[in-house]
């Protein structure tokens, strides 16, 4: 997909750090920008900032582990602009509270939460949102948002480790299928290191039934992992993030990274798998 003027894109988690970058990109581009997120007041001042840049822009509140929520905003995306050409299944929670815990005393709250919204976000925005492209004639694409944690070992991220993975195996199994089928719609996966964002702060937005009991406060132990990989890979802002994200686009790329220091973490992981070793922590210079 290489030309944006006019189109429709569709950003889930929208509102802020990644998905705005790309958002405010769509904008930038000519396209007509479909935000959905699941934090009004953060939807309504990104609504505020692209239309007094001039963008012609639709907010919808939607609860991207709910199939009811995609289907709804399939649906306003099609009343308002009749068709959508580039979808960002982009929207993702993780939690200082699941890092710091073992896996066997993440609670199953943990893993319904960040299994519902990462993982089951992207499988209905495909299941929602590819139909609808599949019937228009002109070059479509979807971006998945994954995460360098799909590719490297890293124990305290477990869980979503879990959900990125799988949604580099749903990507991976799409591409494949869409092109076997000499498909219009192109497929990538978005594997970043470390953008500015709210992800960590994810909390905020987690629903009351889906809570754990409240603890005593704790260290940042997100901060900890930020600080050892900003060493060698600094953290890029969500307009950095979307220039790369549209250069793949563009050539058709499928592995987006933002930082080859993922590459190099993966290979790592990739010969201790060949080799038969024991997994064992990243080895970051």
């Amino acid at each position: 997909m290489k030309d944006f003027k006019g189109k429709v894109a569709v950003v889930t988690g929208g509102a802020s750090g990644i998905g705005w970058g790309l958002a405010e990109r769509c904008a930038k581009e000519g396209m007509k920008v479909v935000i959905a997120d699941v934090e009004e007041k953060a939807l309504k001042e990104a609504e505020k900032t692209l239309k007094a840049s001039g963008a012609e822009v639709m907010t919808v509140r939607t609860d991207v582990s709910k199939i009811t929520d995609v289907e709804a905003l399939a649906q306003k995306t099609l009343d308002a602009y009749g068709g959508v050409h580039l979808l960002f299944n982009n929207a993702g929670v993780n939690t200082n509270i699941s890092m710091r815990k073992p896996v066997w005393e993440n609670s199953i709250a943990d893993w319904e939460w960040m299994i519902g919204v990462n993982l089951w976000g992207v499988i209905y925005g495909v299941k929602t949102f590819l139909p609808l492209m599949f019937k228009q004639k002109t070059d479509c694409h979807i971006v998945n948002t994954s995460s360098m944690a799909a590719l490297l070992l890293e124990p305290q991220l477990v869980i979503y480790a879990v959900t990125k993975s799988g949604i580099l195996a749903v990507s991976e199994g799409l591409y494949i299928q869409l092109k076997e089928k000499n498909s219009h719609i192109g497929v990538s996966v978005l594997c970043p290191a470390f953008v500015s964002s709210r992800l960590f702060e994810a909390e905020r937005n987690r629903p009351a039934d889906l809570k754990n009991p409240p603890e005593p406060p704790q260290p940042r132990q997100h901060a900890a992992l930020v600080s050892q990989f900003n060493k060698v890979s600094p953290t890029i802002s969500p307009e950095e993030n979307a220039d790369i994200v549209f250069k793949a686009i563009m050539g058709g790329t499928f592995y987006i990274f933002t930082d080859p220091l993922v590459q190099e973490l993966f290979r790592q992981r990739a010969e201790n798998i060949l080799q038969g070793r024991n997994p064992e922590r990243p080895r970051i210079a």
